[in-house]
């Protein structure tokens, strides 16, 4: 497992300034403790505590990565700014925020789902990463529905795994992971409120455990089950009987209900706060809450009129394509929903709060592996019961809500521009061969690529796995260090002369390295400075002058939003930018090819997703050549 998880930030700064204002104190609620009856939670409640690390190291390190970014005045500003917070506040503050900690399994993980995400306003359809499967050898209705039953029993043979507690347990460094996550990816979905939302999972220790999934085709919603009497799960020939039969009962398409689940979560909220009075309303949706996942049948992938047929599919993994596409066949605040195209494109969407990538890359990688074997592991299930379709009683004013979110997702799908590069000149081979972290040098690729197109550095944030710690998600790593800002300043440089360039490369690599084990151990800055803050938020005093200082505005203004998510297929995961004028970029580094996908806002004039490939992909092959020119590697 890479050390490396998905996350985008969540919620840029301004809206983590703007939920953490109304923030008040919090009931913690953690995960329902698990009985340990197999390998899966065999270490879980072994694992340590997330630390609270010490005030002075943070200041120092939060120093050093603002340094590139700002020049000799700011930074003279700043370092006074930090130097008062560690003789005034810091320190108070720093006291509450360990007792805090000895109070809590982990004194992040509930403020982080609420201030990253269940306080925010925005779509979820801007939030929620996409996921781009390979191909499949399937065409028409047909075999879509035939490939969509042996996908969902892929899916029932991982639950089980999950269930009986074989799946075997991540690890990172040879040290186990937290595996919290992967039990809420399941049985789960977020609910829309007036000013919060909330979020349900029905754990493994609830008696009453869901059998049935969310069917959605031609905008009809069902209730499917996939297990039958018993508890029996069933069979591939049974699945695929029952998706024909939603399939025979939904030729036309009905009422864009899901296109709610797209729309700003105040203006859901308010249309779900009103449907849910009447009963017909109330069991249709309870009942996609509590559905283990949704699927999504879809159509043929339309013609694309910018970019690939990737790049497409890529797209409607994320938002569905828009109103004339698959965007209303769906349901976004589920945890997981797969989409099925009629023409072998196979997507995912996932609602980030309770889970990073690799949970669901692994559910991904489990299903893929499945479906190679092409058998049925089941027997079948009686007493199958058939699907039912969900109604919906929708007033005149939710229907005027929907007409909106049907214009809405319109302007969403246009502002974003997707560009999936597969550079296949080399992979990870080649980058161990010269003796450095594959991870690292990506991302000082990332670093050079954005330095070639804009001539400056930027802040950068890269996701890192908090889960060595129970119930860890992800903290910061900051990857524009002057170490890579010395190496982008001198690649192009003429006058400094290639070796000086190997090692300032070298050089760079090693610094994100570190910085990178700083972050997987809990000792990094950004989710220990979000503590100090909600602390001072929490107990009523005013923001520290640190928080409202131009340094921290810029390190926290992230154009480089980026995440490793390896697969073992060539698949990736993507995600839009966490601030307007910035870039998102997901990559999985195969041994003989690099896979990242670039995400854009069209409505931003600075930002432009095929021109930060082309720069990168032009990066990468000069790196390489550098090393091998200056060395004695091959390629």
């Amino acid at each position: 497992m890479n050390v490396n998880e998905d996350s985008r930030n969540g919620a840029s700064n301004e809206e983590v300034v703007k939920a953490s204002n109304l923030l008040s104190k919090m009931t913690i609620e953690e995960p329902a403790r698990l009985a340990v009856k197999g390998r899966t939670f065999s270490v879980q409640y072994n694992l340590p505590r997330l630390p609270v690390p010490a005030l002075e190291q943070t200041l120092n390190r939060y120093l050093d990565t603002c340094r590139p970014l700002l020049d000799d005045e700011q930074f003279k500003t700043t370092s006074e700014i930090v130097q008062k917070f560690k003789e005034k506040e810091g320190p108070e503050l720093q006291k509450l925020l360990e007792e805090r900690a000895t109070k809590h399994t982990n004194w992040l993980s509930d403020w982080w789902k609420s201030v990253a995400y269940l306080d925010s306003r925005l779509p979820v359809v801007v939030v929620n990463p996409g996921f781009y499967m390979p191909r499949q050898n399937f065409r028409g209705k047909q075999e879509q529905i035939d490939f969509t039953a042996r996908m969902i029993a892929g899916l029932l043979d991982y639950k089980i795994m999950l269930d009986e507690q074989t799946l075997p347990v991540d690890t990172m460094g040879g040290k186990p992971l937290c595996m919290v996550q992967h039990y809420q990816l399941l049985n789960a979905c977020r609910i829309p409120g007036l000013k919060k939302d909330t979020h349900v999972h029905i754990p493994p220790t609830d008696s009453n455990q869901p059998r049935h999934i969310t069917l959605i085709h031609n905008n009809h919603i069902f209730s499917m089950d996939v297990y039958g009497g018993q508890g029996k799960p069933l069979s591939i020939a049974q699945l695929r009987a029952q998706i024909q039969s939603c399939v025979d009962q939904s030729k036309m398409p009905a009422a864009p209900v899901g296109i709610l689940t797209t729309m700003d979560r105040s203006s859901w909220g308010k249309a779900y706060h009103d449907m849910v009075k009447d009963k017909t309303n109330k069991a249709s949706l309870e009942n996609i809450q509590r559905s283990i996942l949704a699927v999504s049948l879809d159509g043929p992938l339309p013609q694309p009129t910018d970019g690939s047929d990737v790049d497409m599919a890529a797209g409607i993994s994320l938002h569905g394509g828009g109103s004339k596409v698959f965007s209303s066949n769906r349901w976004f605040d589920k945890t997981l929903q797969f989409n099925i195209g009629e023409d072998g494109y196979v997507s995912a969407n996932y609602e980030h709060t309770t889970a990073e990538g690799p949970p669901v890359i692994g559910i991904m990688d489990h299903i893929l592996n499945f479906l190679e074997k092409k058998k049925d592991p089941w027997l079948g299930a009686p007493d199958v019961q058939p699907p039912k379709r969900l109604n919906f009683n929708l007033t005149e004013k939710v229907k005027q809500t929907i007409s909106r979110g049907l214009d809405d997702i319109d302007s969403n799908v246009e502002d974003t521009m997707i560009r999936a590069l597969f550079f296949k000149d080399y992979g990870k081979n080649f980058i161990k061969k010269v003796k450095m972290s594959p991870d690292a040098y990506i991302q000082v690729a990332y670093q050079l690529a954005y330095y070639r197109v804009y001539k400056q550095p930027c802040a950068t944030y890269e996701s890192g796995s908090l889960r060595r710690f129970q119930l860890g998600r992800t903290d910061t790593i900051r990857s524009c260090s002057s170490a890579s800002l010395a190496f982008t300043q001198a690649m192009d440089d003429s006058s400094v002369d290639p070796a000086t360039k190997v090692d300032l490369l070298r050089k760079a690599v090693q610094s994100h390295r570190q910085y990178t084990d700083y972050t997987v151990s809990g000792q990094a800055v950004d989710r220990h400075l979000l503590g100090l803050k909600l602390t001072a938020l929490e107990s009523g005093r005013d923001i520290p002058e640190l928080f409202m200082d131009l340094a921290f505005k810029e390190s926290t203004h992230f154009r480089l939003s980026t995440s490793q998510v390896a697969s073992q297929h060539e698949a990736f995961l993507c995600f839009v930018p966490v601030v307007p004028d910035g870039y998102g970029l997901c990559y999985n580094p195969r041994e003989e090819q690099l896979i990242v996908c670039i995400t854009s806002f069209n409505n931003s004039p600075e930002t432009n997703s095929e021109k930060l490939m082309d720069s990168l992909s032009q990066s990468f092959r000069d790196m390489q050549k550098l090393l091998v020119d200056n060395s004695n590697v091959g390629n």
